[in-house]
């Protein structure tokens, strides 16, 4: 029944076109929200895209910065890399000529020492050897002394004619060696 009394009331009326009072009072609304929309929120978007455009820019920005940092402090270790090797390499070959040196000079400081050594041990035995002679030749001495007194059968006490007798006899024994040597030689 409610489709008869529509269709007898407003037969002339297009279902797809509201009456004018509400496209009117409809138009005027959207005017209304369109206006508030453009004056207080739109503001407000564009705020908030600029400053997020913005953070992100300077995100972008700071990211770049750190990775050019990043590359220089890359570059700074490995120039201070290069540097510690040749440093190392400086080093373990001066540690090497040192040692060589100290080697070298470790060896001249003992050929030094080896010759002091053999050369006081031939002065040592040169001293002892005179010492021993000097002491030989005053026991044989006085062996001879005791031994003439006993075949003279008088004391030969005197100490200076003991001292030249002695002397004498041992010139002579140690000259004949030196002879007897020479004539084998001239053989």
């Amino acid at each position: 029944m409610y489709a008869l009394n529509l269709a007898s009331e407003g037969e002339l009326e297009n279902p797809l076109l509201p009456p004018i009072p509400e496209l009117v009072i409809g138009l005027v609304a959207f005017l209304i929200v369109f206006v508030f929309l453009g004056k207080k929120l739109l503001p407000n978007i564009n705020k908030v895209l600029d400053e997020r455009r913005a953070a992100i820019e300077g995100g972008m920005e700071k990211a770049k910065a750190a990775q050019d940092e990043a590359q220089q402090v890359l570059e700074d270790y490995r120039a201070q890399l290069a540097d510690a090797r040749h440093e190392a390499a400086r080093l373990r070959q001066e540690a090497q000529e040192q040692g060589v040196a100290l080697i070298a000079e470790m060896r001249s400081e003992g050929q030094r020492q080896r010759e002091e050594i053999i050369a006081a041990g031939h002065a040592q035995i040169e001293a002892d050897r005179k010492a021993a002679a000097a002491t030989l030749r005053q026991d044989v001495g006085q062996l001879a002394i005791d031994l003439a007194g006993r075949i003279v059968g008088e004391s030969l006490a005197d100490s200076a004619r003991q001292s030249r007798t002695i002397d004498r006899f041992l010139d002579a024994l140690e000259s004949k060696p030196a002879d007897v040597t020479k004539a084998e030689a001239t053989r």
